[in-house]
């Protein structure tokens, strides 16, 4: 396993990171703690979950991902060796039973986040702790135009930033991070920071694979400069650029068999695009999969990529991906490739 640093902290988290959001709906609790064996025993010292989590989110599920790592947590004795990350739900699609439907970004309901998830995961503290997606209205999961509602704003980041630094201070939790966000939301963290001496955030988990690299273009100077590392999560579009969907096929078990909604990354021309890559991968003896992460652990903004999967094969597959270096001939034609449609699936 590689390790890189998770922003300004010190700590260091390997470079693949373990997603969970499977757990609890798609995956047993067995498979999961059978997961989370694996990944440990490869070097994985990085664990992501959300409050929301498993994914779909539907009342009858809600927590149960953490709960699902808090029961295999209990019987660990190197707590101290593993890096927790979870995340706060703000207000979303009507989701009651969120805290009561009142899951805003205020003190409140952070303080009370921050205990459910404690309690839910059988631990003293979380490593980082992340905002799910801003509380105000801008552009994300795949929003490309930005619409100005200051109506909507919600809960000025100044108080969340005041109730995520009181967290810290509590000995809760140790680093704070954001997802979902923008460079300005993300400078705006910045900026409260530096003003008012509060904790600063470490890093952004938003999408990035190479059907959408549009964090490239506003986000990756922000995060390098600013150190923000990036937490690349869907790094395989949903599965997509595995090509295990192509030709219209539907795997049984598979995560967009099973929720066909979710179909960001399969319009027209993300199919397109998505058998280029697969074809490329051919061309040079590469599993696609592998070559799509070692793609993105080539790029300087990322601190960690998150990789989720339902089968222990796509387990191992996927981390042993940190040990393709790709050819620089692979590298350019991946942006040969991109160049020709970019980012068809924001």
């Amino acid at each position: 396993m590689k390790y890189r640093e998770l922003g300004n902290t010190g700590i260091e988290v390997s470079s693949i990171c373990l997603g969970s959001m499977n757990w609890g709906s798609q995956n047993t609790e067995a498979e999961g703690h059978t997961q989370l064996d694996m990944a440990i025993a490869a070097g994985v010292n990085f664990i992501d979950t959300a409050e929301m989590y498993p994914i779909p989110p539907v009342e009858a599920t809600y927590g149960r991902t953490e709960e699902i790592i808090g029961t295999w947590l209990a019987g660990r004795a190197d707590r101290d060796k593993i890096i927790l990350a979870s995340k706060i739900a703000p207000p979303g699609k009507n989701r009651p039973w969120i805290r009561g439907a009142d899951n805003k970004l205020d003190k409140k309901n952070i303080y009370q986040a921050v205990d459910n998830s404690l309690k839910r995961l059988q631990t003293d503290y979380i490593d980082l702790f992340q905002v799910h997606w801003p509380e105000r209205h801008t552009n994300y999961f795949g929003q490309l135009n930005y619409t100005h509602n200051p109506d909507r704003d919600g809960t000025p980041i100044e108080e969340s930033l005041e109730a995520l630094d009181d967290v810290i201070k509590s000995g809760k939790v140790r680093h704070i991070g954001v997802s979902n966000e923008t460079p300005w939301g993300i400078a705006e963290y910045l900026r409260i920071s530096r003003e008012k001496s509060l904790a600063r955030i470490v890093s952004v988990q938003n999408p990035y694979n190479l059907l959408n690299r549009t964090f490239e273009i506003g986000m990756s100077e922000l995060a390098i400069r600013e150190k923000v590392g990036l937490l690349a999560y869907s790094p395989l579009g949903f599965g997509v650029l595995t090509g295990k969907y192509l030709k219209d096929q539907k795997p049984a078990g598979a995560r967009l068999t099973d929720n066909p909604s979710y179909k960001r990354y399969q319009n027209k021309n993300g199919i397109t695009m998505t058998e280029k890559y697969v074809q490329l991968a051919n061309e040079h003896n590469l599993n696609p999969a592998q070559m799509c992460l070692a793609f993105i652990l080539t790029r300087p903004f990322v601190s960690s990529v998150i990789i989720s999967a339902s089968k222990p094969e796509q387990l191992q597959c996927d981390i042993d991906s940190i040990n393709l270096e790709l050819p620089e001939e692979v590298i350019k034609k991946i942006d040969s490739i991109h160049f020709q449609q970019p980012n068809p699936c924001p």
